[in-house]
């Protein structure tokens, strides 16, 4: 009997051995399935075709169109067919519409210089307005302040309380008024946001600029190539100095307002290549807006915000007293949400630079606003 207990005792130890070899070899020689990556192990290069797809940037262009009857009423019954849409005098095959649904992200450059002091309360009572009828539900916000100094206040969130609450704490900042540099910062973090939502640019601010290393040209350059739009509310020059603090000894800014060319900045050498970089631009402001992105040139004007706004197809409103802030808020808030918004895609082969967007609309007496065209930036090698 024992020797009996003891075969089967060793039978079923060779047959668990053998189970076990059996699984072992199909194990090695089965098709790999997921595996996890080991601590300190040397992570696979992934194919060239797919290195190369990773750097591939969309180039789906974007128009912002607003449309206005002969009083001035936004236009909201429009259909795509209702459209026409050209690249360079070439009719375009519009590839998405959208009337104010599309999600945006939006980047809000508030000057804090101790020059527009007076000022800072009425912006400060834009903040509820800025995420009830801007933002909306379904938008993502930051807010930068800039003096000068550009800081980022609070990045992008969907959280209205911490944006509101970010806006009623502005606090006032050192002298300057680096704007280009605050602008090129919000089309900077726009440009990473997730794609398929629109990008808006809101300032507020003096339609001047001191200081900043960023060029205009350069920054409306970059919110072409993002598909950035830009709306501003600029603040009353006027009424600043009215209500600037007698103490205030900020510096002036780096030009005359309204002259061209821009000063060569202190310290720089006069040489042709410096020289070349302040060549008078055109007086109009539509072609003003182009020859900024064709060149990527820098201006001192009090037309800077609006030159933005007429190159990125956007609005800028100029408030005279502290309610008009609050009213021009109101104001943007409503187009960007009955903004009709069509995409395309450019023909293939065209070559980097500037290139021209015209809008048309099948009904008469309306007025269509749109970019007037958009940039596009050379290879990287």
């Amino acid at each position: 009997m024992r020797i009996a207990l003891a075969l089967t005792a060793a039978l079923a130890c060779v047959a668990l051995t053998c189970a076990v070899l059996a699984q072992n070899a199909w194990a090695q020689n089965a098709p790999p399935a997921t595996v996890q990556q080991q601590t300190g192990a040397t992570p696979q290069n992934p194919p060239p075709d797919a290195m190369q797809s990773i750097r591939v940037r969309t180039s789906e262009v974007t128009a912002p169109v607003t449309v206005r009857n002969r009083k001035g009423e936004l236009v909201l019954d429009l259909s795509k067919k209702d459209f026409r849409l050209y690249d360079d005098g070439a009719q375009q095959k519009i590839t998405h519409f959208d009337l104010g649904g599309q999600p945006f992200d939006i980047a809000l450059v508030v000057q804090t210089s101790p020059r527009v002091q007076g000022l800072l309360p009425a912006v400060r009572k834009t903040g509820i307005l800025f995420t009830q009828v801007v933002m909306g539900q379904t938008s993502r916000a930051a807010v930068i302040g800039f003096s000068g100094a550009v800081n980022v206040l609070q990045n992008f969130t969907p959280d209205q309380e911490a944006i509101q609450k970010t806006i009623n704490g502005l606090t006032v900042g050192s002298g300057g008024a680096h704007l280009y540099d605050a602008m090129a910062r919000g089309v900077s973090m726009l440009e990473n946001q997730p794609a398929g939502r629109r990008r808006i640019l809101l300032v507020i601010a003096e339609p001047l600029d001191s200081g900043s290393q960023s060029k205009l040209g350069e920054v409306l350059r970059s919110a072409h190539v993002g598909n950035v739009t830009i709306y501003s509310i600029a603040l009353s020059i006027t009424e600043a100095d009215l209500t600037q603090p007698p103490a205030y000894t900020g510096p002036a800014p780096i030009g005359p307002p309204g002259t061209f060319p821009v000063p060569i900045r202190p310290g720089m050498p006069v040489n042709p290549d410096i020289e070349s970089q302040y060549e008078e631009p055109p007086a109009n402001l539509g072609a003003l807006a182009v020859w900024l992105v064709r060149t990527g040139k820098n201006v001192v004007t009090r037309n800077s915000l609006e030159v933005s706004a007429t190159s990125t197809g956007g609005l800028s409103l100029g408030p005279r007293k502290d309610r008009a802030i609050q009213h021009d808020m109101d104001e943007i808030g409503g187009e960007l949400h009955a903004q009709y918004t069509l995409a395309y895609q450019p023909p293939s082969g065209e070559k980097p630079g500037y290139h021209t967007i015209r809008v048309t609309v099948d009904r008469p007496d309306v007025h269509v606003r749109t970019r007037p065209g958009y940039y596009i930036a050379p290879p990287v090698h």
